[in-house]
């Protein structure tokens, strides 16, 4: 992520908003600079952090855009690999040796009567080290003294000024207190991210969608701030991934004053680099769609099969059942869950989720060879249907309709 010395510069506010002022992709100037410093970066595998740097200090030479030089120079050292080197002995371990035997100069005193040089020479001969093996491995551990040994990512300047623009919106977000959301599709990912960054959220259900309220890293509800913080700005791609929403963020400008609110939607220029999630989890899924439409899709059947489009709020967490039947007439839906071939703890927690959706439009597809007899789901609140090889879609129909006349 960009540090706040290569973000603050780009900030604007006017009145109560704050934009960011971003790189245009399509710049003649900044597409020949994204290029030479590509090159430049390149050039720099089997080199270390530290030569990186001094590298993009030279090329900057007296350009007064340094800013943006630096930020495009660390969004290519973040995606890429940086390995410590491999020593004989542990860094730490060869410092406390040396600095044991006290301040050495150039040159010897009353009280110094070995110089620098002389202490190393004699330490890499105990050692049965180099001079030059031990002086490398003294600092090792840096991260300055880290060997450039894979460039990540297969830039182009285009794809390198727009990553710099999203990581310069990400850092915004790490001044923020809270974060307002409205999803109105594509859910599915963006719980996931929710999940995977342990945002703390609240959630509701709205006519076309749902909105969310998160906790930014300087809410008074926030403790660990910088952790938080980094994961909190880290989320943004997520939204990307959803094809309409809108995010209103409260924020504290770095510059100081009142809070402001910096405002994103879906019509916003910025690119993301999370992948989608694949349209079904599993090869039980996949087939069980497949089937449906087969047997009961278009004109054949009833009910109308949708995949993941609805989120069940618990607390804080969500269920999303796997597919829900939409009849076609009257609109009555039911919810299916399908419950194979998972580990035991994941088939814990999902219980766990049905029982506290406490939902009787929800119907379980178990399969018979998973830990979940019958008397283990006898106070889930829907039906449940078993399965030895695969489901049967006649007596899923049959217990969907049964639940739909119970609820009628």
């Amino acid at each position: 992520m960009l540090t706040a010395d290569l973000i603050k510069p780009r900030l604007r506010v006017r009145g109560d908003m704050l934009t960011v002022d971003m790189i245009d992709p399509a710049n003649v100037h900044w597409l020949r600079t994204a290029f030479e410093l590509i090159a430049l970066f390149q050039a720099q595998v089997g080199q270390t952090a530290a030569a990186w740097e001094s590298a993009v200090e030279r090329y900057e030479g007296e350009r007064v855009d340094y800013v943006v030089v630096r930020g495009l120079a660390k969004v290519l050292a973040d995606a890429a690999t940086f390995t410590p080197l491999n020593t004989k002995i542990d860094p730490a371990v060869l410092r406390t040796r040396l600095f044991a035997r006290g301040p050495a100069f150039g040159t010897i005193d009353l009280f110094h009567t070995q110089t620098r040089n002389e202490i190393l020479s004699d330490t890499a001969k105990e050692l049965k080290m180099s001079r030059k093996s031990l002086e490398t491995a003294l600092f090792a551990d840096r991260p300055a003294a880290y060997i450039l040994t894979e460039v990540e990512q297969d830039w182009t300047p285009e794809a390198l000024l727009s990553r710099y623009n999203l990581e310069l919106s990400r850092g915004v977000l790490y001044w923020s207190s809270k974060l307002h959301l409205e999803i109105h599709d594509t859910y599915k990912d963006l719980w996931r991210y929710l999940k995977l960054f342990k945002l703390m959220f609240e959630a509701k259900a709205i006519d076309d969608g749902y909105s969310l309220e998160l906790d930014g890293p300087i809410s008074p509800f926030v403790r660990t701030t910088t952790r938080y913080g980094r994961q909190f700005a880290a989320f943004l791609p997520a939204l990307l991934l959803c094809d309409q929403w809108q995010m209103a963020a409260n924020v504290r400008p770095p510059q100081g004053g009142n809070e402001v609110l910096y405002k994103l939607d879906d019509t916003t220029s910025l690119c993301g680099y999370f992948k989608r999630s694949g349209h079904f989890d599993s090869q039980l899924e996949s087939d069980f769609a497949a089937e449906f439409e087969t047997k009961f899709g278009g004109r054949r059947g009833k009910w109308l099969l949708s995949r993941e489009d609805e989120v069940l709020l618990l607390g804080d967490t969500v269920m999303i059942p796997d597919f829900a039947v939409t009849h076609k007439k009257t609109g009555q839906r039911v919810l299916i869950e399908l419950v194979g071939f998972w580990h035991p703890d994941y088939l814990r927690r999902k219980v766990e989720k049905v029982r506290a959706a406490n939902r009787r439009d929800l119907l379980l597809v178990v399969y018979e060879g998973v830990n979940l007899a019958a008397d283990k789901l006898s106070d889930v609140p829907g039906e449940v249907v078993y399965f030895k090889n695969k489901p049967v879609l006649k007596e899923i129909i049959q217990a969907v309709e049964r639940i739909a006349s119970i609820a009628a």
